[in-house]
């Protein structure tokens, strides 16, 4: 596990917990979700918090800081990969496209009616 994970998790717990709190989601809620994709390889379901940006209301946008450091957006290379997404305190399905433009990686996601 890479030093940028090890510190990554406390505050992946944080905002998981607010993100499920129907008190507190308010906080995040709006420019935090949770993402939940099942990975490509090993057919393990993963979730964590993501920023976003709502790019209509069936498109959002994810910008994926410091990419080289990161893999979980690989799983959405090529054709893309299907995903959940929290949004206003549901669970909304889709398809995630990954795009790497110079050293910008930004996930495009296509939400289910």
């Amino acid at each position: 596990m890479s030093a940028l994970q090890t510190a990554a998790r406390p505050f992946n717990a944080v905002i998981d917990a607010l993100l499920r709190s129907p008190r507190l989601r308010g906080l995040v809620q709006g420019r935090m979700t949770i993402l939940t994709y099942t990975g490509r390889r090993s057919g393990q379901e993963f979730s964590l918090p993501v920023a976003y940006q709502q790019d209509g209301p069936d498109r959002v946008l994810i910008q994926i800081a410091l990419a080289d450091r990161k893999s979980w957006w690989r799983n959405f290379t090529g054709d893309g990969h299907p995903l959940t997404v929290r949004l206003d305190g549901r669970d909304r399905t889709g398809h995630g496209v990954a795009r790497r433009e110079g050293g910008q990686v930004t996930v495009g996601i296509s939400l289910d009616g």
